[in-house]
């Protein structure tokens, strides 16, 4: 993994979105999903819920399974992770659970969605809301696909209409609607 540790702001909300890994832009920009799939990722965001970048930036805790930039395959592309280095960044997205206490979890590819829910067909999770506990404390989750524009499942059927259905899963959820930029009772710490 290549330093250094990308994080999202300090944002005490009731929404994590849980990302892979940065990609190769990411350390430069110093922030998450700050080059080509965070630009598809927040226009699913306006398009849904009527949130700019800033918007989502400011509600949505964004934490990922591993914090570095694993590299590129030497064919191209980014590698992916191994489970020794997923392992050792569990602890950090399960310390930021017991801290923030999130009504809504929001994995967004893969590699993401299989750290909440066990490994099945994109259409047979995105779409959907399911219950899950972590670090003892349970959630919503509402999976999403990967906003790269290497993987085309988004732009086509059935895709297109599972990743609209769970982005309105997203829109009417109660922490989206709530007061999502922080806790009524404050700070879970």
């Amino acid at each position: 993994m290549h330093k250094p540790v990308v994080v999202g702001r300090p944002v005490d909300s009731r929404i994590i979105l849980v990302g892979q890994a940065p990609g190769d832009r990411e350390p430069r920009l110093g922030r998450p999903f700050a080059w080509t799939a965070g630009n598809t990722l927040f226009k699913w965001f306006s398009g849904a819920i009527g949130w700019t970048e800033e918007d989502v930036r400011d509600r949505v805790y964004f934490a990922a399974v591993c914090r570095c930039f694993p590299g590129k395959l030497p064919r191209g592309g980014d590698r992916v992770p191994s489970q020794e280095e997923i392992s050792a960044c569990a602890p950090w997205l399960d310390r930021e659970f017991e801290l923030l206490r999130p009504a809504l979890v929001i994995p967004v590819g893969r590699l993401a969605i299989e750290r909440f829910l066990e490994p099945a067909p994109l259409k047979e999770l995105v779409g959907r809301t399911f219950r899950v506990s972590i670090s003892g404390l349970h959630a919503d989750c509402i999976p999403l696909p990967h906003p790269s524009g290497a993987s085309p499942w988004h732009r086509m059927e059935p895709g297109k209409t599972l990743l609209a259905r769970g982005l309105g899963l997203i829109a009417a959820h109660p922490a989206v609607g709530a007061r999502s930029l922080t806790h009524e009772s404050g700070f879970a710490g």
